[in-house]
């Protein structure tokens, strides 16, 4: 008989336990959003050469209209292709490219 009070008493706490509703959080969300894209502008000459290399191997018709750098030695490269399409990659000063 005590095993079967305790078996009742056990399944209705947990089912109690289950039944309950989760309550969402009511605080103050902050979004802070930190800036880390300040990219400064530089002259074509002044890119690493494992960039210029990178390039030359996977874009060989691209020429770089412009070239920026943020303090991360992360490199932003706005190119044209001899086709006419035009477009900006991303590589670091290793010259592997960045996903953005």
């Amino acid at each position: 008989m005590r095993k079967l009070f305790f078996g009742i008493a056990l399944s209705i706490t947990s089912l109690t336990a289950c039944a309950q509703e989760n309550k969402a959080a009511t605080g103050a969300v902050t979004e802070m959003s930190i800036n880390q894209d300040k990219f400064s502008e530089i002259g074509a000459a002044e890119l690493p050469e494992a960039v210029t290399k990178a390039i030359d191997t996977y874009y060989p018709s691209a020429v770089i209209n412009k070239a920026y750098v943020n303090n991360f030695q992360q490199f932003r490269l706005d190119i044209i292709l001899k086709e006419g399409n035009s477009g900006t990659i991303y590589a670091d000063k290793d010259g592997d490219w960045i996903e953005r």
